[in-house]
């Protein structure tokens, strides 16, 4: 019997699912997996939070990141979505009795929900229920989401995809086999959804520049030994990354809720795939350019140091970025982001936690790849695949709201909260990062609570 184009390509993306591939050497290469310590069950609150654990790194506490994680996107194929959420949730359900939901030590599931799916499939409801972000709102004179569709940022290339999924679940664990046996639960033994996309990757000490070597990326053997990313410095200072509960929605006060507090507990999630340029990044920029690309100018760092202190009380503010720029014709990737991701003043949140001047907010989740630029597509032209392998980072971050996140990423730019527009050329040498980086592809998403987790506002 001859398949349909449709069932060969649900077949392929079945295989992409659960084949490792190169990341088989994750396991091979990155020697004993991490202890974690596991915190019981989870509650019906937040579904992105894992318990990681920290260790310290050159006097600096580190948060110990998942080794394995996976990227699947996807459109919704049930046209019952309210028995489509009995299903999700009973096979998530299932899946937490198998692994240990949290800790990368088991297998932890975030799901979060596009635009398209609360536009198409529950709109009545979407439009009662869907945070308004205050902030946002108020600074363009109309009623804002907290879930904006994705722009294209100053640096980004105009070649970059604004994608349009239904969903995306990101899969984190410190063990391929988890990994693989969550994908299936979700996407091959249910028929409730048409993978888009599948993107693999890796985090951890050492594992780039093996990773890379094994792969033949150009300019691998210039990654430091120990480097936890392919550009040399730790992302994942406990004191860069925010607390557990401020990147909520409700927490910092940004998003009315609306009248039910359908989502309190959910948070928003910014999802990208970024080329690296490896060879430009290490040949073209010493050490003391790289500190001064990824940090700030003239910030002093112990020689080869990969770990760099970010406290509260290090961070870099907007007559800063300026000065920077205006003796140095350029600005550093985390001074610039630091005059919107860092709290600019104590903040008492929702519950009477007090968060300190310098607080970071975002949550990273971002990971390594050597996807070009996924491990599988339904759409290889317009994504661009190839069959090479490819240094990139699939960037995950989760923030309050689409407008938080955008307010971080256009301060990357050189675009700083008071409306200054710093006069760098897109992806210009002094733009951060920019010069040795180009995205292809973006998508913002809405992560409900895990209480709402499957499928949200069907039940309504």
């Amino acid at each position: 019997m001859k398949l349909t184009r449709k069932q060969v390509l649900a077949g392929a993306a079945a295989s992409a699912l659960g084949a490792a591939g190169a990341y088989e050497l994750v396991d091979r290469l990155g020697g004993e997996a991490p202890r974690r310590k596991s915190v019981g069950r989870m509650g019906a609150g937040e579904q992105h939070a894992l318990e990681l654990g920290v260790i310290e790194d050159d006097g600096v506490e580190v948060v110990v990141p998942p080794r394995h994680h996976q990227l699947v996107t996807a459109t919704v194929a049930a046209g019952d979505i309210r028995a489509a959420q009995r299903e999700l949730e009973d096979a998530l359900v299932d899946l937490e009795r198998r692994y240990d939901p949290t800790t990368p030590a088991g297998l932890g599931v975030t799901i979060a929900w596009g635009a398209p799916y609360f536009q198409h499939r529950v709109p009545d409801q979407a439009h009662v229920h869907l945070p308004v972000d205050r902030r946002a709102s108020g600074a363009k004179g109309r009623q804002q989401r907290a879930l904006l569709d994705a722009i294209r940022f100053p640096s980004d290339p105009d070649e970059t995809i604004l994608e349009r999924n239904d969903v995306v679940v990101l899969l984190r664990s410190d063990s391929g086999d988890h990994l693989a046996a969550g994908a299936k639960a979700l996407f091959t033994d249910l028929d409730i959804f048409h993978v888009t996309s599948i993107r693999k990757g890796f985090v951890g000490g050492g594992l780039p520049k093996r990773m890379a070597l094994a792969a033949g990326i150009p300019g691998a053997d210039l990654i430091p030994d120990g480097a936890q990313l392919f550009l040399g410095f730790t992302s994942t200072q406990k004191d860069g990354l925010g607390p557990r509960r401020i990147a909520n929605i409700e927490t910092l006060g940004y998003a009315d809720l609306g009248p039910k507090d359908y989502f309190r507990g959910g948070t928003h999630m910014h999802v990208s795939h970024l080329f690296e340029n490896l060879e430009a990044w290490y040949l073209n920029f010493d050490f003391r350019e790289r500190v001064d690309t990824a940090f700030r100018p003239g910030l002093k760092v112990k020689p080869n140091a990969q770990t760099v202190r970010q406290g509260r009380h290090d961070v870099e503010h907007e007559a800063g970025v300026k000065r920077d720029f205006q003796v140095r014709g350029r600005i550093g990737h985390s001074a610039a982001i630091q005059t919107t991701s860092r709290l600019q003043r104590d903040i008492v949140a929702d519950d009477g936690t007090v968060f300190r001047r310098g607080t970071a907010v975002p949550q990273r989740a971002d990971f390594n790849t050597l996807d070009n630029p996924f491990a599988w597509s339904v759409k290889p032209e317009r994504d661009g695949m190839q069959e090479t392998p490819a240094a990139g980072v699939h960037f995950v971050v989760f923030n309050p709201t689409s407008d938080d996140f955008h307010r971080n990423r256009l301060a990357m730019d050189g675009v700083l909260p008071d409306g200054t527009r710093l006069p760098l050329p897109a992806r210009a040498r002094g733009q951060g990062f920019n010069s040795v980086l180009r995205t292809t592809h973006r998508q913002n998403f809405l992560v409900p609570p895990r209480r709402h987790r499957s499928f949200p506002l069907a039940e309504l």
